[in-house]
């Protein structure tokens, strides 16, 4: 559909618009702002915050008012991406095709920037045009999502792992966690953001679980079967770890990613307006980077 390219591109505009506009102080500790936007605007594919302000506008909110919180999440998102390229972690050279953050200001730095953009998340979802209420909810949903016992805790167990033979639930719990909770954060602050009903908040934790689960799975596939200049990283990076490929095989993976797209396109019914969303899930469904 071409609305949805639009509105991608419109969504993705305005969210680099405001990030572009951030950290550019003339301070002592200008190394650090210089570091922080080196990977924030990096580019990439800004599925989270496009997430939010989709599901704040089907619910009749004013999604411009939530690029705020948009921007939060992409905070937060890129700060884990820093951080899991270090040595101590991922150790990766390249992310989103030029070298990671750590190889370009140091590790020291690379780990304060993290620390910097996490930190500054929070500031910026705190400083959105809404209600208290919302903006409490939104940093309550960011804090229990992006923590110990979201994608802090999925990392954790991530790196556990390592070398060792895990189990189905394992994996799927780890995956939960790492990937799946910050795009959970994203549909529900959407929701949130737009003053949308209980019934809309839940389906959209719904559409995001099985969203989330399909990405992680075609995630494992394109580090098997991907073009590393696709995807700007390295490929075969998680030969050291249990995969959904691992575990299931490619051909079961692709079916694994069918099963559970449609399952987050049934979770829609909640709203009327889903053009947009169902195909967020088909195309990410078959994406090569």
């Amino acid at each position: 559909m071409n609305d949805f390219s639009e509105r991608m591109n419109q969504y993705k505009s305005a969210v680099e618009a405001y990030l572009e506009s951030r950290f550019t102080e003339e301070l002592p500790q200008r190394k650090l702002f210089d570091a922080m936007r080196y990977s924030l605007l990096a580019g990439g594919k800004r599925i989270r915050p496009c997430l939010v302000l989709e599901f704040c506008r089907v619910c009749g909110g004013d999604w411009e008012k939530a690029i705020p919180f948009a921007a939060a999440l992409e905070m937060i998102h890129t700060y884990s991406l820093i951080h899991d390229d270090l040595p101590c972690m991922d150790n990766d050279d390249y992310r989103r095709g030029r070298l990671t953050n750590h190889k370009v200001f140091g590790e020291a730095m690379a780990v304060l920037a993290g620390d910097g953009l996490l930190t500054a998340a929070f500031s910026t979802a705190a400083s959105a045009d809404a209600d208290a209420k919302t903006i409490v909810d939104v940093v309550s949903v960011l804090s229990v999502c992006a923590g110990e016992t979201g994608m802090v805790g999925g990392q954790v167990l991530d790196l556990e792992g390592e070398g060792k033979h895990l189990g189905e639930e394992q994996i799927w719990t780890i995956h939960a966690l790492k990937t799946g909770a910050l795009i959970r954060a994203a549909c529900c602050i959407g929701v949130l953001a737009g003053h949308g009903t209980e019934n809309q908040l839940a389906a959209a934790g719904t559409y995001a679980d099985s969203l989330g689960l399909a990405f992680q799975i075609r995630d494992d596939m394109l580090d098997v079967l991907g073009d590393a200049e696709k995807l700007g990283k390295a490929t075969h990076m998680d030969e050291k770890k249990s995969t959904f490929v691992l575990l299931y095989g490619v051909g079961k993976c692709a079916q694994m990613i069918e099963k559970e797209t449609q399952k987050a396109i049934d979770a829609l019914d909640a709203f009327d307006d889903r053009d947009f969303l169902i195909c967020m899930a088909n195309k990410l469904a078959i994406r090569e980077y």
